[in-house]
């Protein structure tokens, strides 16, 4: 059955800049109340209090959390405060879009850095292993419920190799890994669980990786669109997906990427 979003609550995890930032605006202009949890500087948390306020502007409640998302202390805290900001609504959509890890190479060059354990478990734990431990605890203390969707970015990376990018594929690989586990483990209390791979995307996150320029224009030659995939296509992909109340669609990873993968 397809319903409306209005009314309903979406947390996004990396709710700042980037895709997260996107799909809020979205969501907020489809009526949908916004919970957004980001980790910024000085600089990063008054563009997310701009952004905070033009969602408000749309009449939803927006209520943003500047914290560590990959923390235990931070769900901890959080959680509580939600069950409180949602008056027992419940959590319509959840969107895991945390970008933080290493770009060492596995072996570096003479003079090079190399990375370190600590690197890729924290790269992990941040961009794959987070998505499992807040579903845990929303699914524990029961603001997921039947109807509703989490969403994880991917990309193609998960599947292949470039310099700079060994841990966060290896990231991307687990994430699409544990979505798939976790549809299973969802299925029965109505709960879809979907990875969104984007194509290229211009996002700060992107630009940190080295040769992103050339990355750019490749995949913008690739593209049949011959452009490359803007974070607003994906935000429109996540409030498609989320008008129904039905699990079907679920365990899968979704190509949001106008069809560069195709070439």
């Amino acid at each position: 059955m397809i319903t409306r979003l209005e009314g309903s609550w979406c947390l996004v995890l990396g709710a700042s800049s980037g895709m997260g930032l996107a799909i809020a605006h979205e969501l907020a202009r489809e009526g949908v109340h916004i919970l957004g949890v980001h980790f910024d500087t000085t600089d990063g948390q008054e563009k997310a209090a701009v952004a905070r306020e033009e969602m408000r502007g749309h009449g939803v409640q927006a209520h943003y959390f500047n914290a560590n998302a990959a923390s235990a202390r931070t769900r901890e805290e959080l959680l509580p405060r939600f069950e409180e900001l949602t008056g027992g609504a419940g959590i319509r959509i959840v969107v895991h879009s945390l970008a933080f890890g290493t770009l060492l190479p596995y072996v570096g060059a003479e003079g090079q850095d190399s990375l370190t354990a600590r690197q890729m478990n924290m790269t992990l734990d941040v961009m794959a292993h987070s998505l499992v431990y807040w579903t845990q605890d929303l699914f524990t203390a029961g603001l997921l419920r039947q109807g509703a969707k989490v969403y994880a970015m991917t990309s193609a990376g998960g599947a292949r190799v470039m310099p700079h990018y060994g841990a966060v594929s290896a990231a991307k690989a687990a994430l699409e890994s544990h979505v798939r586990q976790l549809a299973l483990e969802l299925a029965p209390s109505g709960i879809a669980v979907n990875a969104l791979r984007a194509g290229v995307t211009p996002t700060p996150s992107m630009e940190r990786i080295p040769g992103s320029d050339r990355l750019a224009a490749y995949a913008r030659d690739l593209n049949p669109h011959r452009r490359l995939t803007r974070p607003e296509d994906v935000a429109e992909a996540v409030s498609l997906l989320s008008r129904t109340d039905s699990s079907w669609i679920t365990g899968n990873v979704i190509g949001v990427d106008g069809g560069e993968l195709l070439t």
